[in-house]
C-alpha cells in the first residue's frame, strides 16, 4: 500500500467477507488526522470523503497532499472520495489532481439522462484506474448545499438498478432505501425488502448514505444484507463542534488553536471508532 488507492479492491473485499467500509467526511488536517490515525489504531481500511463544499474550502491539492502523507506513514487501504459531486468537469478535475473515488450525483435527473451522465464519468475516471460510485433514487435531507424534500425521496427501483449498472459501468451503486442527509425528523425506517431484491439482482458493492442518526442495529442489518460502504458526515461535526464550544466556555480568553481544536479532535476519534466497529471493518488488515 503506502499510496492514496482506489475504492474498487476494499469495497470488493468488503463484500466478499461481510462487513462495511466507513466512508468519513472530512473538512480540514485535524479531521483527516482524526480519521486517519483512529482507522490505523483499529486496521480500518477507511475512505475520506469530500464534498464539493469541503474540497472548495480546503483546497483539492492541500487534501490529496495530507492524504498521500497519511498514506505512507500507515500500513492500511486509504481512499479519498469526491462525495455528491453533481459537475462532470469538476470531477475529471479533480481525477487529475490525485483523487482515486468519485461520485457523480445526478439522482435528480430522469433515468436515462443519468445513465448518460454518469457514464462519461465512468468512461474517464476507468482510464485513470479511479473508481466511480452513482446513486439511483433520491435520500431526503441536506447535503452540503443540495436539499431534497422528503416528498421528493425516491426509493431505489430494484429491477432499474439492475440495469442501471448493467448500463453504466459503475463500480459501486448508493440505494435510496429510506436513509436521510442530516439528522432525522423521526425515527428511521429502513426498507430491507427492497435492498435485498437489490443485492440480489446486482453484483456491485451497495452503498449506505445518510448513515448518522441511524441507529447502529439498523445500520448492521443494512450491512447484513449487502451494504459494504457507509457513509458519516453529521455524526462527526456535532461533537467536534460542540467540544470546541465547550473548552471555549470553560476557556473564555483562549486564542491558541492547538489548544481548542485538540477537544474536538478527541471527541470526533470517539464517534470514529464507534463507527468502525458498527460497519465490522477493525481488524480487517
Amino acid at each position: 500500500m503506502n499510496r492514496i488507492l482506489s475504492t474498487k479492491e476494499m469495497l470488493l473485499k468488503a463484500q466478499r467477507d461481510g462487513y462495511a467500509v466507513p466512508a468519513f467526511n472530512i473538512h480540514n488536517l485535524e479531521t483527516v488526522q482524526v480519521v486517519v490515525e483512529t482507522a490505523a489504531e483499529m486496521g480500518s481500511p477507511v475512505i475520506l470523503a469530500g464534498t464539493p463544499s469541503t474540497i472548495k474550502y480546503a483546497g483539492a491539492d492541500y487534501l490529496v497532499s495530507i492524504a498521500e502523507v497519511a498514506a505512507k506513514k500507515y500500513n492500511i487501504p486509504i481512499a479519498i472520495h469526491l462525495d455528491h459531486f453533481e459537475d462532470v468537469e469538476q470531477i475529471k478535475k479533480y481525477i487529475d489532481a490525485g483523487f482515486k473515488s468519485a461520485m457523480i450525483d445526478a439522482s435528480h435527473l430522469n433515468f436515462e439522462e443519468n445513465i448518460k451522465i454518469v457514464k462519461s464519468v465512468v468512461d474517464y475516471a476507468h482510464m485513470f484506474d479511479t473508481t466511480v460510485e452513482a446513486e439511483l433514487g433520491q435520500l431526503g435531507g441536506i447535503e452540503d448545499d443540495k436539499v431534497v424534500d422528503d416528498k421528493d425521496a425516491l426509493y431505489t427501483n430494484p429491477k432499474s438498478a439492475k440495469e442501471f449498472v448493467e448500463r453504466t459501468n459503475i463500480d459501486s451503486l448508493a440505494v435510496a432505501i429510506g436513509t436521510a442527509h442530516g439528522l432525522y425528523k423521526g425515527e428511521p425506517k429502513l426498507d430491507f425488502d427492497r435492498l435485498k431484491e437489490i443485492r440480489q439482482l446486482v453484483e456491485v458493492p451497495l452503498v449506505l448514505h445518510g448513515a448518522s442518526d441511524v441507529p447502529d442495529e439498523l445500520v448492521k442489518k443494512a450491512i447484513s444484507f449487502g451494504i459494504c460502504k457507509v457513509n458519516v458526515a453529521t455524526d462527526l461535526k456535532i461533537p467536534f463542534s460542540d467540544a470546541v464550544k465547550k473548552y471555549f466556555i470553560e476557556h473564555p480568553d483562549a486564542n491558541d488553536p492547538r489548544k481548542y481544536m485538540t477537544p474536538g479532535k478527541s471527541a470526533m476519534k470517539e464517534i470514529v471508532k464507534h463507527k468502525i466497529e458498527v460497519c465490522g471493518s477493525n481488524n480487517r488488515y
